[in-house]
């Protein structure tokens, strides 16, 4: 059955895996399918300041395991995502498989663009909330400054507003420190 016929029931990760290779980021949210064009470079610099800080951080101390997009990972039966970057801690690595990561990673990061801003502070945080995400960061690179959600129970809570010079941290990588004005160089 081919995609389009498919729009009358919730999509699954199956029916993701019929999506063509097209150069666009393809995501199941809550059985809905998104498409969203390649990120432009100025996304891209801050991802591959921000995650190669993280993966040197992790891989030092052995803390775990940081992807980036496109890293396809499954929340759940109906959603199928592809974080900016996201670190997942030696303790569940097991969630890492050959060809996806299936269930939450500890950290979920997205930087956000005129595109995606709503859906990524609104229905991706809402499912990753939902399905089981420890800490939640949004990047803004309009406003250079990052939002952190850690989880509280069964909710993300707001944690931090990082600004400026302030610095990025997370209890899920003890010890790490990134000067956010860094990442926006």
């Amino acid at each position: 059955m081919a995609l389009h016929d498919l729009r009358h029931r919730k999509l699954t990760y199956e029916d993701y895996l019929l999506i063509p290779e097209d150069g666009q980021r393809h995501e199941i949210l809550d059985g809905e399918h998104y498409v969203t064009a390649a990120p432009f470079l100025r996304h891209q610099r801050i991802s591959i300041r921000l995650s190669s800080r993280l993966f040197f951080f992790a891989d030092r101390h052995g803390l775990g395991e940081v992807l980036t997009a496109p890293a396809d990972v499954v929340l759940s039966l109906n959603d199928v995502v592809q974080p900016d970057i996201l670190f997942i801690s030696k303790a569940r690595s097991g969630i890492a498989r050959e060809r996806s990561v299936q269930g939450a990673p500890d950290l979920v990061i997205e930087i956000l663009s005129k595109s995606t801003r709503s859906r990524d502070e609104g229905l991706k945080r809402e499912r990753y909330e939902l399905l089981g995400v420890t800490e939640y960061w949004t990047v803004d690179p309009e406003t250079r400054t990052a939002k952190v959600y850690r989880r509280r129970g069964e909710r993300l809570s707001p944690a931090a507003e990082i600004s400026g010079d302030g610095v990025l941290s997370t209890p899920l990588l003890p010890g790490l420190e990134i000067v956010l004005s860094e990442i926006f160089e």
